[in-house]
C-alpha cells in the first residue's frame, strides 16, 4: 500500500512538472516555479517515502531473521546438528584411530615373528653345529669344512627348510 501511495506523489509529481512547463512556454508569471517547487517536494516526499518502506522492510526481515535464529526451535535444530556431526566426527576418529592400531599391531607381530624366526634358526643351526661336532672324527676334513659352510649360509639366509635338509644330509652322509 505505501508504495502505490508513493508511486501516486511520483506520478502527480511528473504530472505537475509538465504542467509547470506547459505554464512556462505560456508565460504565466509565478506560477509555474511554485507549481514546480510543489512538484519537487512531492518527488522528494515519495522518494523519502519509498528509501523509508525499503528501510523498515530491512529492519523487520533482521529482526524477523533474528529472532527466528534465537528461536527454541532454531536452536534445538542447531544443537542436534553439532551433535549429529560430533557424532560422525567420532566414528570417523574411531575408524582411523582403529585402523592405526592394527596396522602397529600388525608390524608388531611381524617383528615378534621375525625375531622368534631368528631364534629358532638358530637354534637348529646350533644343533645342526653340535650334531656335527659329534661326527666330525667320521667325515672328511673337505666334508666337514663344506657342511659348515652350509650351516652358516642357510643360518645367515634365515632358512629353517635348508637346515633340516642340511641335518637330514649329515646323518645319512654318517650312515653312509
Amino acid at each position: 500500500m505505501p508504495i502505490k501511495f508513493s508511486l501516486l506523489l511520483m506520478c502527480c509529481a511528473l504530472t505537475l512538472l509538465v504542467s509547470a512547463d506547459v505554464l512556462l512556454s505560456l508565460a504565466v508569471p509565478e506560477l509555474p516555479e511554485r507549481i514546480t517547487f510543489i512538484a519537487l517536494a512531492l518527488l522528494l516526499g515519495a522518494f523519502a517515502l519509498l528509501l523509508t518502506m525499503g528501510l523498515l522492510a530491512t529492519v523487520k526481515q533482521i529482526t524477523s531473521a533474528c529472532s527466528d535464529f534465537f528461536s527454541s526451535r532454531q536452536r534445538s535444530q542447531r544443537r542436534l546438528l553439532f551433535i549429529q556431526n560430533r557424532q560422525d566426527q567420532f566414528r570417523r576418529l574411531l575408524f582411523f584411530k582403529a585402523a592405526q592400531i592394527n596396522f602397529f599391531h600388525e608390524i608388531k607381530r611381524k617383528r615378534l615373528l621375525a625375531a622368534n624366526n631368528r631364534k629358532h634358526i638358530n637354534i637348529l643351526s646350533g644343533a645342526v653345529a653340535d650334531e656335527l661336532m659329534t661326527v666330525k672324527p667320521h667325515l672328511s676334513k673337505a666334508a666337514f669344512a663344506q657342511f659348515q659352510q652350509e650351516n652358516s649360509f642357510y643360518r645367515n639366509q634365515l632358512d629353517g627348510e635348508g637346515l633340516l635338509k642340511l641335518q637330514q644330509k649329515i646323518a645319512a652322509s654318517v650312515k653312509s
